[in-house]
Parts: C-alpha cells; sequence; structure tokens
C-alpha cells in the first residue's frame, strides 16, 4: 500500500442518476443546499465560484444551533468526470484535499469519493471521528435527491 493510499480514506457508489443529473447534484449551488451535510443541518451556500481555483464557502447549522463554517478552493474540474478540491471542515477537519470521480453507465453513475490527508495517522484519527457513518449519510441524501429527480435543471 502507498503512502498515498494510507493518507485516503474512500466511499464508492453506485448513485440512480445518469451522469448529466449527478454532475448538476455536484455543480449548482440550488441542488447542493439540498444534499450537503448530515441529516437535520441546514446549509447556507455563502460563496461557490465553481471553477478551477473558484472558492467554495458554506455554512452549516447543526439541530443545536451551532454553526460551523466548510471551505475549499477548487483544483482540478473535468465535466461529468472529476471534481478535486482543498477542505476544511472547521474545527473537526482541516487541509484534506476532497474528491469526486464520476463515470456515467447509463441511467447511473458510478461514484468514488475521496479525502486525501497530511499524514496517515491524522487518515486513522479521522476514520476514528466516524468519516464512514458522517460521509456515508451525507451521500445518503445525495441519492435521496437523485431519485426524486427527474431531469437536468
Amino acid at each position: 500500500m502507498s503512502d498515498l493510499e494510507k493518507r485516503t480514506l474512500t466511499i464508492e457508489r453506485i448513485l440512480p442518476a445518469p451522469i448529466d443529473l449527478v454532475w448538476e447534484a455536484w455543480t449548482r449551488p440550488e441542488h447542493i443546499a439540498n444534499w450537503w451535510g448530515p441529516p437535520g443541518m441546514k446549509l447556507d451556500i455563502i460563496e461557490h465560484e465553481f471553477k478551477v481555483g473558484g472558492k467554495w464557502k458554506y455554512s452549516m447549522t447543526m439541530p443545536d444551533g451551532k454553526e460551523f463554517v466548510t471551505e475549499g478552493i477548487y483544483s482540478d474540474i473535468v465535466k461529468n468526470e472529476k471534481i478535486i478540491s482543498s477542505a476544511d471542515f472547521r474545527p473537526m477537519t482541516t487541509g484534506v484535499e476532497i474528491q469526486a470521480f464520476f463515470k456515467g453507465d447509463g441511467n447511473q453513475t458510478h461514484f468514488t469519493f475521496n479525502v486525501v490527508h497530511s499524514t496517515e495517522e491524522y487518515c486513522r484519527q479521522q476514520e476514528k471521528m466516524g468519516f464512514y457513518n458522517g460521509w456515508g449519510s451525507v451521500f445518503d441524501r445525495l441519492v435521496e435527491l437523485l431519485e426524486n429527480q427527474t431531469e437536468v435543471r
């Protein structure tokens, strides 16, 4: 296993929608606001400049009313293929890279999500903090959104 693999946590899913619809869900603020974040959290889009070098910044309000900001800068975007960005989810996670890879297959999309950490130790710490449950619940919300969408807007 390479150093990069040791520093990366990965979730793979088959999403129940064609690639164009999945891409819209990932790139349009009005869709992102409906799935990004765990259940019960309200998301406000503060900034969303979807281009290489562009910044994204979202505010999440937890059920107890506490707010935290997530943000990053896009470093690589290839339409219908990949989105790569720096990411900070203060105070829980900082200085990571998130990678979303998409591969269309008819009416479904193969999806791979990686979070690359600075060290293997930090990666293991994040895994123990609930990475798979947390992001898994986020992607459950994405699946629910996609199942209820019938066309790309």
